[in-house]
């Protein structure tokens, strides 16, 4: 790179330097990692535009972030997700017209600015905001903002089910899942399908149903229905984390779970809320959870049991392990 030196009075090569370097910043020292060129010649530094200004930037997004400031980009998200320009929002907050674009183009805000940003940046919260403050915005622009929330909320419960799922079951297609990443939509069809089926469905029948419907499906597809790993539990295969899934299915009303005791025994019943969704099952899946159904219906949570113990894949498993799809070829119906 080819630079003018002031020092040497003549246009030499200068390279690229990092080094810490101190800035005031709100009369705190703020330290950051800067770029700063050197004269090769007389290794004097020399002046550069660009390289000042991100050291300026960096000391404010340092101070930033000790002192958990929204950063500029972070206050355009806030309000950009309901739709709003600069000037609107200001409007919306009763700041003056130029505030929301000195912050966004990097001044920094004050503590209270900061902390009603932050509130504002939940949808819920900017919902309370509307009902219970005055703001210079028309009936056309709350509606608008009404209607960025709701789609917003919507799509965060959207955003926590999903995380929920991926902290929990495997979204890569292995051999421990049937090729398939988990499937929520179907899994719920599923477990739907048997509780609308079976009049008194226990869960540990329902664990062995939804087995072997995915092994079915497996060996005449080379994918299983669900996506589900399964593991061998003590009263037969098991989807990996039921108990986490069935709790998700009762948070959103997909079936309950009815705890009777029966001779010093509690008896878990699965009740389905609703029907099968439409269109979530093709006819080939349908087909297979009638077959599994027809072959266990008349069975008893253990005789199902017994009849899966004696199972290869199953019987391949130890106590713990994920059932291998590889043995799907060895049920016989």
């Amino acid at each position: 790179m080819k630079k003018y030196c002031e020092n040497c009075d003549k246009e030499v090569s200068a390279k690229v330097v990092k080094r810490k370097e101190v800035f005031p910043v709100c009369g705190e020292n703020t330290e950051v990692s800067a770029k700063v060129l050197v004269c090769s010649e007389c290794g004097e530094e020399m002046f550069c535009e660009e390289f000042d200004s991100q050291t300026l930037i960096n000391a404010y997004n340092a101070y930033r972030m000790k002192h958990k400031l929204l950063l500029p980009d972070e206050i355009k998200t806030i309000r950009e997700q309901y739709g709003l320009s600069q000037r609107s929002f200001a409007k919306l907050l009763n700041w003056g017209d130029k505030t929301i674009y000195r912050y966004e183009g990097g001044s920094l805000q004050d503590r209270a600015h900061n902390s009603m940003l932050l509130f504002l940046r939940e949808p819920g919260n900017m919902r309370t905001y509307l009902a219970q403050n005055e703001v210079d915005l028309d009936e056309k622009q709350k509606n608008k903002i009404l209607s960025a929330v709701e789609k917003l909320e919507n799509a965060s419960a959207t955003e926590r089910d999903q995380r929920v799922f991926d902290l929990f079951f495997s979204s890569e297609p292995c051999e421990e899942n049937g090729c398939k990443g988990f499937d929520s939509d179907k899994t719920y069809a599923m477990v739907l399908f048997f509780g609308n089926k079976e009049r008194e469905l226990l869960k540990s029948k329902l664990m062995i149903l939804l087995h072997y419907a995915d092994l079915l499906c497996y060996k005449e597809n080379g994918v299983s229905m669900s996506g589900m790993k399964y593991v061998r539990a003590p009263y037969g295969p098991s989807p990996e984390n039921y108990d986490i899934l069935l709790g998700k299915m009762t948070a959103d009303h997909v079936v309950t779970v009815d705890i009777k005791t029966e001779n010093g025994y509690e008896k878990h019943e699965v009740l389905a809320e609703s029907s099968v969704p439409r269109n979530v099952l093709t006819k080939k899946e349908k087909q297979i959870l009638e077959c599994v159904y027809k072959k266990f219906s008349e069975l008893s949570s253990k005789e199902i049991f017994d009849f899966s113990y004696k199972q290869k894949p199953y019987a391949s498993a130890k106590p713990g392990e994920y059932i291998s799809y590889a043995y799907a070829s060895d049920i016989h119906f």
